[in-house]
């Protein structure tokens, strides 16, 4: 199996351009299902990875209490207050909301920090099955697909999947004593069986991140970082990948250039901050600088 390398080139050359006479409009509109009580942060960390990026305008859909919590954290995000049955608990009514105002935005992700109770994943997935914008699939939003035997046959959106080895193994749907897989050999080949099989995108988070396409496509990041290794990284991510779809591009494409500055960004914050102590927002706020850098070898 023949695995291509993210190289600073493939990256440069894919890349959304960046042009003087732009307006916020150019970049896109990228909306973001995300948040419970206990996990407000993940959405406010997919927010900030998203702007960080590059987005044009990121928009966060959450209950009504949570967003009242996070107004003013992130100004530079909008907010979509969604009706709540309970403290913390969208309505079928807020469900309704995001899916009418969904088309208005060029790209979607759904997941981080959304909550496990079992409405929330029942209505996440039917959220999903309906949607057709590109989408990022994340973390608990994977959780709700997990739940049903042969989800991806609902998922008709052309979505980027961006599982860690745990959830993984649920969408596999094995066993929980199964070894997962491991080596980056072993990696790459289980991602790119899953990805012809589920007709998506997947990003198999870990160090050497692999990224595989129905199509057969398959990169690996050759970067490994302990910068990385730490609560809310995989929701700077989702944002990342977000505002490279909002912006335009591909899915695979989206997601490798969104891994490889995501990445190149741990590696900004090992080296100005240490191997210990960096936190998910150093990396969003480095994003700028990293992305600037992945960019040069376009110039040159």
């Amino acid at each position: 199996m023949a695995v291509g390398g993210l190289t600073q080139r493939w990256v440069a050359e894919r890349l959304p351009e960046r042009p003087a006479r732009a307006h916020k409009g150019t970049f896109g509109r990228l909306l973001i299902v995300a948040g419970s009580p206990e996990y407000a942060g993940a959405a406010i960390l997919t927010g900030l990875g998203a702007i960080r990026a590059g987005v044009g305008l990121a928009c966060l859909a959450t209950p009504e209490t949570v967003g009242m919590r996070l107004l003013g954290v992130v100004p530079e995000m909008t907010m979509m207050l969604l009706p709540e049955e309970a403290p913390g608990l969208t309505s079928p009514a807020g469900w309704r909301r995001v899916a009418s105002e969904a088309p208005a935005y060029e790209a979607l992700v759904i997941g981080p920090g959304l909550g496990r109770q079992p409405s929330t994943l029942r209505r996440a997935r039917q959220f999903i099955g309906a949607l057709r914008l590109p989408t990022v699939v994340d973390a608990d939003a994977l959780t709700a697909l997990a739940e049903v035997d042969r989800w991806w046959i609902g998922v008709k959106a052309p979505a980027v999947l961006t599982p860690h080895p745990g959830e993984f193994a649920r969408l596999l749907r094995v066993a929980p004593s199964e070894r997962p897989p491991d080596s980056d050999e072993e990696r790459s080949e289980a991602a790119r069986l899953a990805a012809a099989r589920w007709g998506q995108v997947v990003v198999l988070k870990g160090a050497h991140t692999v990224i595989a396409s129905p199509a057969d496509d398959l990169i690996r990041s050759e970067i490994a970082t302990p910068a990385l290794a730490t609560a809310g990284s995989g929701d700077v991510l989702a944002g990342v990948i977000g505002a490279f779809l909002a912006a335009g591009l591909a899915p695979f494409d989206a997601a490798g250039c969104g891994v490889a500055a995501h990445a190149a960004a741990g590696l900004l914050a090992e080296d100005r901050i240490g191997r210990t102590g960096v936190v998910a927002r150093d990396v969003a706020n480095l994003l700028p600088q990293a992305i600037e850098q992945l960019r040069g070898s376009r110039r040159s």
